[in-house]
């Protein structure tokens, strides 16, 4: 279990959406882009579109692609939604790094 979620668990705090093991899924998914053949050399293709200026778009218009993909393709695929909630966190990479300036 992730230190984030046995902090979290400490808190006291009774979840009622099932927050402590989808906080969990969604790591291991992250965790398991990492093994992916995509991602086996030191950069990333997301690395590249981050460099060249073009995060936000790219993260948000991957957020909306497998929103409106999600029940469509593959029918409710929860990989989907994963990917929605990985791009999410991206985004807020990117946030975070052109407002910390």
């Amino acid at each position: 279990m992730t230190e984030v979620i046995k902090k979290a668990r400490r808190t006291g705090i009774e979840y009622k959406f099932n927050e402590y093991e989808n906080l969990k899924a969604l790591k291991d998914y992250v965790d398991s882009t990492y093994d992916q053949h995509y991602s086996q050399t030191k950069y990333q293709s997301t690395d590249f579109i981050l460099d060249c200026g073009h995060g936000e778009g790219f993260c948000l218009g991957n957020v909306l692609k497998y929103v409106q993909r999600y029940g469509r393709k593959e029918g409710k695929n929860r990989a989907d939604l994963l990917k929605v909630l990985h791009y999410a966190l991206i985004a807020l990479h990117v946030h975070d790094t052109d407002n910390s300036k």
